[in-house]
């Protein structure tokens, strides 16, 4: 297919913070291709597959983790990105590492290392993301991080739109390597930020169902879920409901693509932009739902918090997470040396002290979590659902 005028272009890529040699020696791939590889191949990325989604630590096999979610935003962004003619590969790398970023735990975590840095300039995933793969990830001999494109990088910051006002550790990154965060994103990075959005609107409901957190009965009071639910039984007559369940969350997925699609089809017509530096300069996102789907998609998600995430299983699950994890940074802020050799050499001033300590514990996986903090803190008592 030939590639849309705004489309991100790997032969006219702005380049990469370090200079590196032509080198055709690991296979004839183009900047973008190489960036996804990277993340691939990152100790982060493998890490997220015991990290949590929506469930703690889940002990069933079939629940969704980091990891898992991250490979299914990949391919709805890959296929909403094919359809408008954009850089496929550039869109999947982002969506495979747009979570990298986040702490064990999930936002529970990120509760508990916002509040331990409080005063210290707090903590985000996404800049956190920015952190790993520009400072922290280091497989190169040469360079810290990964040395992921511009245009990776900045799809990376601003997938959410445009940053105006970026925590320490975004600022950092940007400082060494300007992302022009006050722009639109290009629009591989704005299909990233809502395939996320799709992913995990459908997919939780999924997750929700098969733990016995949520009821189909309790679903019908969403109307798009309900017109999805009768339009799925008009086609499966007589089919048990459990089989159908999949079938509803893959017809929504659909549902919601499609609407996307017709909606960012009619904002570029409109827009016109030429180039990817055109979208740059739109004053506001040109990939998006109708307004009647971004209302019943809010919709949904102000159900998904009310009998989901905020579920009270979820919620004991939770502040036991935030516990354990305030628990390690007490811990190894008051003695660096319990971090291990690599990390045990923590800076002596603030706020960089608590920041180190803070990056070593983002990098944990859930369950190393638990076991460090029954290492260093002590026994700990985990309710029903970690």
């Amino acid at each position: 297919m030939t590639p849309a005028p705004y489309a991100s272009d790997p032969a006219q890529t702005r380049g990469r913070r370090h200079p590196e040699p032509a080198d055709t020696s690991r296979g004839p791939r183009d900047a973008f291709q190489r960036d996804r590889d990277r993340v691939i191949h990152s100790i982060s990325f493998r890490r997220l597959r015991h990290k949590t989604q929506v469930f703690m630590a889940p002990d069933g096999d079939h629940f969704r983790v980091r990891l898992t979610h991250s490979l299914e935003v990949a391919q709805i962004g890959r296929t909403v990105a094919r359809t408008l003619g954009l850089n496929e590969d550039l869109t999947e790398a982002i969506c495979l590492a747009h979570d990298i970023g986040h702490p064990p735990f999930g936002h529970a975590g990120e509760d508990a290392l916002k509040a331990a840095l409080a005063g210290r300039g707090g903590f985000d995933h996404n800049g956190h993301t920015l952190r790993v793969l520009t400072a922290i990830e280091r497989p190169y001999p040469t360079w810290n991080g990964l040395n992921l494109s511009w245009e990776c990088l900045e799809g990376l910051a601003k997938h959410n739109g445009p940053v105006r006002n970026p925590g320490w550790a975004m600022a950092a990154a940007n400082a060494g390597y300007p992302l022009g965060l006050g722009s639109q994103p290009s629009l591989e990075a704005q299909v990233a930020a809502i395939a996320d959005d799709i992913a995990y609107d459908n997919h939780d409901i999924d997750d929700g169902l098969r733990a016995g957190l949520l009821g189909l009965d309790q679903l019908m009071a969403v109307p798009l879920v309900a017109r999805g639910w009768a339009a799925v039984q008009a086609r499966y007559p007589g089919v048990a409901s459990d089989r159908l369940a999949r079938e509803l969350v893959r017809a929504q997925i659909g549902t919601m693509v499609n609407d996307l699609l017709g909606e960012t089809h009619s904002r570029l017509a409109a827009a016109r932009p030429d180039s990817a530096d055109a979208v740059r300069a739109t004053p506001h996102a040109l990939v998006g739902f109708t307004a009647a789907m971004r209302d019943e998609e809010r919709a949904l998600k102000r159900f998904m918090y009310a009998n989901l995430y905020h579920h009270p299983r979820q919620l004991a699950a939770a502040a036991a997470a935030r516990r354990i994890v305030a628990g390690l940074f007490a811990a190894f802020h008051a003695e660096p040396a319990l971090m291990g050799e690599s990390w045990g050499a923590a800076p002596a001033d603030e706020p960089w002290r608590s920041r180190h300590v803070a990056d070593y514990i983002a990098g944990m996986t859930d369950r190393f979590a638990v076991k460090e903090y029954r290492r260093v803190v002590g026994p700990v008592e985990l309710p029903e659902g970690f």
